[in-house]
């Protein structure tokens, strides 16, 4: 049987259009991203070969085995409800009236975050240089790991956070998919709705399903502005 034969279907992606972070209880928009790097994580088996004086007989190749992911999602703001995710802790108050707080885990505790699904979405382009569709890409089963904060005069804090992403049994590594527009206007209208409603805090915590996360820009040691 003759192999078919068609032209390549290629994709011209740029920019970190949205990203989307999805637990069982929440998701959060975040729209102000720059980079999202991700690296294959592999298990590596070395090659065994059979070499009799000098002469390669035969050879078994190596191996490579996918295990996952880590990724670097590099925001641009202080996002809490985020850093809650990525390694738990709890986030009281709200920014309106800087009583916004955020507590980490303490020592010895077995809160590690939660676990979560990341969507990276970047726009497609045409020749003509319009937006066509957004690739969306998801990695499932993520974990954060803790984050540090560096401060430094007259630069806005751009924070890195670190992500780790494995597939279960039988689940694919990731999947891409392709939508007409992003979803912003669902998490634009829930963010509107949560800070309309007089009931949106539990005990000082965030009940909405799904917002825009409480986002704070730092400059140097002393500006601090709310978003």
């Amino acid at each position: 049987m003759a192999a078919t034969k068609k032209w390549a279907d290629g994709v011209a992606t740029i920019d970190v259009a949205l990203v989307v972070v999805r637990t069982s209880t929440v998701e959060i928009a975040l729209d102000t991203s720059n980079s999202v790097q991700v690296e294959a994580q592999m298990e590596e088996s070395d090659p065994v070969q059979l070499i009799i004086k000098g002469k390669l007989i035969a050879q078994k190749g190596a191996t490579s085995t996918l295990t996952g992911h880590q990724i670097t999602l590099t925001d641009n703001v202080m996002t809490l409800d985020l850093i809650k995710i990525l390694q738990g802790g709890s986030v009281t108050g709200t920014a309106e009236d800087n009583t916004l707080k955020y507590t980490p885990p303490v020592a010895g505790s077995t809160d590690k975050g939660e676990v979560f699904a990341l969507d990276c979405y970047s726009a497609v382009y045409d020749a003509s240089g319009q937006i066509v569709k957004y690739e969306k890409i998801t990695y499932p089963n993520c974990q954060g790991v803790p984050v540090g904060f560096n401060t430094e005069d007259d630069t806005f804090r751009a924070p890195e956070y670190t992500i780790n992403s494995a597939p279960k049994t039988g689940q694919a590594p990731y999947e891409i998919t392709y939508v007409e527009e992003l979803p912003i206007s669902d998490y634009q209208t829930q963010q509107l709705n949560l800070m309309s409603s007089p009931g949106i805090m539990d005990n000082g915590q965030s009940t909405g399903m799904s917002a825009v996360g409480t986002s704070v820009a730092t400059a140097g040691s002393t500006n601090v502005s709310t978003k």
